[in-house]
């Protein structure tokens, strides 16, 4: 069940939740004074490390293909370096960077307001759909179009449709191709549906959209192939792998976060005079880590601190670890959920409520202990939430990082 008040959930008193939010601050507090050169030299090696990736790549699959000894040897190889350059780029570097994280350096190379990222999404696009709608309203029903991505039912408190039983289907596709689909979910896709999206807003986007698309389809499948001359199938061959690599470790990292078993949802009424304590908690209540060693956090563009990265969306990813650790002794002093646990373990969660929620809730139960509700809504039967348009919605919290409709983020 879908929560309410996420005090009453955790059993917390208002000044405990305030307190909470008071040390959370600190925490903030103490990583931006401590910035420093270190942190600067992180970024900066990521993107040389990425840029060779890159070109590795793309030489190897460029002269290795001329040579019939050498040709499938090089696909592979090149493919690899291709699929962790995209990796790299898309997950710790694109990803953080556009949320604001090395703003502070006062590079302009590597600014949210410049980066345009590997990937068939218009950064701008993605700014509004991640940086505010995502991190502003996680898991609020009706809010956060990251619950089922306009295509799925990820929530028991979603209406059920037949629709719904090929969900199996859509979730393969959406991790097969999950660049585009992210390019598109900006548009969203139920709002479309409904016929409430200003159709003049929906050309422009999908004109953007269009010319991003263009662009990554003709570098990776005309201009690069076409550098291998005869041999261009072995090279578009590589590169259609070194996507789909990236479409499908990005997805999983993705679908960790916000869906295993702990991560909870939350309804409109949570909303409700929400202060920035409480928002704490309820980024803590609706994310979800996974363990491993430096290189899997690295590659995961740091989401396997999920957690962390909610609460400081636009801290250095380099310094989740330390956060991590004080984050989770804070959730152990005020008994409050962390949800964690080994990577193959948090995506089987998170594909086991998918493949759970294409049938009706009878047909089905809940992995969850049901919270407690709100009086007035506990009986409330699962019903269809309408998306809310930017002018319905809170205005967005500083730190989530800048977006634009055609303006500056400071005017929105």
């Amino acid at each position: 069940m879908a929560i309410a008040d996420v005090k009453e959930y955790t059993h917390l008193t208002e000044e405990e939740v305030e307190q909470i939010g008071r040390e959370l601050d600190a925490i903030r507090t103490e990583v931006e004074e401590s910035r420093n050169a270190e942190d600067a030299a992180y970024i900066n090696r990521m993107i040389r490390i990425q840029r060779g990736l890159a070109a590795a790549g793309r030489v190897t699959l460029i002269a290795g293909t001329q040579s019939k000894r050498t040709r499938v040897p090089a696909a592979v190889l090149g493919a690899s370096f291709l699929g962790l350059a995209k990796i790299l780029e898309n997950m710790e570097i694109g990803h953080n960077v556009m949320h604001g994280q090395w703003d502070w350096m006062n590079d302009p190379e590597i600014h949210s307001s410049n980066w345009e990222w590997d990937t068939a999404q218009p950064a701008e696009q993605w700014k509004h759909s991640h940086n505010y709608i995502h991190h502003q309203f996680t898991n609020v029903l009706g809010h956060d179009n990251d619950i089922g991505y306009g295509i799925m039912r990820l929530a028991r408190e979603q209406r059920w449709h037949p629709y719904y039983l090929g969900q199996p289907v859509y979730n393969a596709l959406l991790a097969s191709l999950f660049q585009w689909g992210v390019a598109l979910h900006d548009l969203d896709l139920e709002r479309i549906r409904k016929g409430e999206k200003d159709p003049k807003e929906m050309k422009r986007q999908l004109k953007q959209i269009g010319k991003k698309g263009r662009n990554q389809i003709l570098k990776d499948y005309v201009v690069y192939p076409a550098l291998s001359g005869k041999h261009w199938r072995t090279t578009l061959k590589a590169n259609a792998t070194a996507n789909l690599a990236r479409n499908l470790w990005a997805y999983m990292i993705i679908f960790c976060g916000h869906f295993p078993d702990g991560a909870l949802h939350f309804t409109e009424e949570e909303l409700e005079d929400e202060t920035r304590a409480e928002w704490y908690l309820r980024q803590m209540l609706g994310s979800a880590n996974f363990e491993g060693g430096r290189t899997l956090h690295i590659l995961s563009g740091s989401l396997g601190f999920q957690i962390e990265h909610h609460l400081f969306p636009d801290l250095p990813s380099n310094r989740y670890p330390e956060i991590a650790v004080k984050v989770r002794a804070l959730c152990e002093k005020y008994d409050i959920p962390y949800t964690t646990g080994p990577l193959h373990r948090q995506y089987g969660q998170a594909l086991r409520t998918i493949m759970k929620l294409s049938l009706p809730n009878h047909m089905t139960s809940s992995d969850d202990p049901a919270p407690p509700q709100r009086a007035d809504t506990a009986d409330e039967p699962a019903r269809e939430r309408r998306r809310l348009s930017d002018s319905e919605r809170q205005p967005r919290r500083v730190e989530l990082g800048g977006w634009s409709r055609q303006h500056s983020w400071e005017e929105a």
